[in-house]
């Protein structure tokens, strides 16, 4: 069993950014694919961003220039740096595990997930 913990998540102004952390236990995170959703409110589940467990990282349209998604495989964390910040970013954002080791947006392929951090920008 894998635990998926987030943490910094908060309130930022438009054009602020914010870095999110998301801790795993497990003995071999390096060989997952790891990736960030995100749910708005009355909005379903949307991919965000991912990385491999090669370090091929994709992004989904509406963040690439501003998201960075990392991972440390000693620390057993990935990070989501989410810079240039919009109100329209404002979600609960999730931290997800995908044991195969590869990373694809649909929410299906993976298998862990973590409790949520609200992220909200003000205008």
């Amino acid at each position: 069993q894998v635990q998926l913990v987030e943490s910094g998540g908060g309130l930022v102004q438009a054009g602020g950014s914010l870095r999110l952390s998301c801790a795993a236990s497990g003995r071999t995170f390096s060989s997952y694919g790891m990736a960030w959703f995100r749910q708005a409110p009355e909005k379903e589940r949307a991919f965000v961003a991912g990385i491999s467990r090669s370090d091929t990282t994709i992004y989904a349209d509406s963040v690439k220039g501003r998201f960075t998604i990392s991972r440390d495989n000693s620390k057993k964390t990935v990070y989501l740096q989410m810079n240039s910040l919009k109100p329209e970013d404002t979600a609960v954002y999730y931290c997800a595990l995908a044991q195969g080791g590869g990373v694809l947006v649909a929410p299906r392929v993976y298998d862990y997930w973590g409790q949520g951090t609200q992220v909200t920008v003000s205008s």
